[in-house]
């Protein structure tokens, strides 16, 4: 179709097809081949495909999960399918199995996110993104005090050993992004504010900024804290020079964008402001996705159906106009140059 909606100020604006499922659209199968549709093409370009074709605005870029163990050509024909769509593609590394803040897993994490960050360099992926700091859903205890400046220091340490050992100098990466879960999902770094005491320590030790946050409106509506307390960090984060992706996402259904409360225009307009805010990405969940039943376990809302007669398409499409017209009006406003 015709783009009727142009994006006017210099952001990203791009999609995580997350709606097409993990169980059947984005992880692979017991043979590490990736789902596909009934006309042979990968399903995440085949989705992204429809997208560019039917939304009025113009995504630029595409942020796909990658797990250990996919097959390589897969991998490769994924790639290639997303930038023959020109689009850029960013990679999310999944890691799991072992525990982050624990020393005796350090060798056992190091490894998933060097093969990740290996596969990166091969394809010229400039900002890759993870939540490495922390498993998913388990049954940790929440750290804090000196438990907390532990899991920090270890988190620390990983992480800059990963990026040493990866030999990412001359390469495309660029950054880092790391995301905080809420609570439940995580038990330690479930807010902005306590995942920046990684980001600090681990660009501290390695004298840059590669590390950013990965700030997720519906992890920060989830985590507790405030809308002002957020506006607040991310005013300070943005102040650092560690303020990175941005998800516009909703809190606790992680549905359609409308179920939001607020959160997205609020800490869209703080990091708009900031005048860090590169990358935008809308990022909708299935309601029945078998890979995220947990979720729904710890809290009902997220089995919730906003789609409200659409396709899960259709509703990312109305999420990326929604964010298109928020991005052109702020930088009417002044807020965006």
């Amino acid at each position: 179709m015709a783009h009727r909606l142009l994006l006017k100020p210099a952001v990203q604006l791009g999609v995580v097809p997350t709606h097409i499922k993990f169980a059947g659209g984005l992880a692979p199968d017991e043979n590490g081949r990736l789902p596909r549709e009934a006309d042979g093409r990968i399903m995440i370009v085949a989705e992204m495909d429809r997208i560019c074709s039917q939304s009025p605005v113009r995504p630029s870029c595409a942020q796909v999960t990658y797990f250990a163990g996919t097959d390589a050509g897969d991998i490769a024909e994924m790639f290639a399918g997303l930038r023959a769509l020109d689009l850029e593609p960013h990679m999310i590394m999944m890691v799991g199995g072992a525990n982050p803040m624990e020393p005796g897993d350090e060798d056992a994490v190091a490894a998933q996110l060097l093969g990740g960050l290996a596969i990166a360099k091969q394809h010229d992926i400039r900002h890759v993104s993870s939540t490495s700091v922390e498993e998913w859903m388990k049954g940790d205890k929440r750290r804090d005090g000196a438990d907390f400046d532990a899991a920090v220091a270890q988190t620390a340490k990983l992480h800059a050993r990963v990026v040493r050992e990866a030999g990412l100098e001359g390469t495309a990466i660029a950054n880092w992004h790391i995301e905080f879960l809420r609570p439940g999902e995580f038990k330690t770094f479930t807010d902005i504010g306590r995942v920046w005491k990684f980001v600090q320590a681990v660009n501290k030790d390695l004298g840059t900024t590669f590390f950013k946050i990965l700030a997720d409106a519906a992890h920060c509506g989830d985590s507790g804290l405030s809308i002002p307390e957020n506006q607040e960090l991310v005013k300070q984060i943005a102040a650092a020079g560690e303020l990175g992706i941005f998800h516009a996402s909703s809190k606790t259904t992680r549905g359609c964008l409308s179920t939001d409360d607020g959160w997205i225009a609020a800490l869209l307009a703080t990091a708009a402001a900031s005048g860090e805010l590169r990358h935008a990405f809308v990022e909708v969940f299935h309601h029945e996705d078998d890979g995220l039943a947990p979720l729904r376990q710890l809290d009902p809302g997220h089995g919730i159906d906003t789609r409200d007669g659409r396709t899960y398409t259709e509703v990312v499409i109305d999420g990326l106009v929604d964010i298109a017209h928020r991005l052109n009006n702020l930088q009417a406003r002044g807020f965006l140059a």
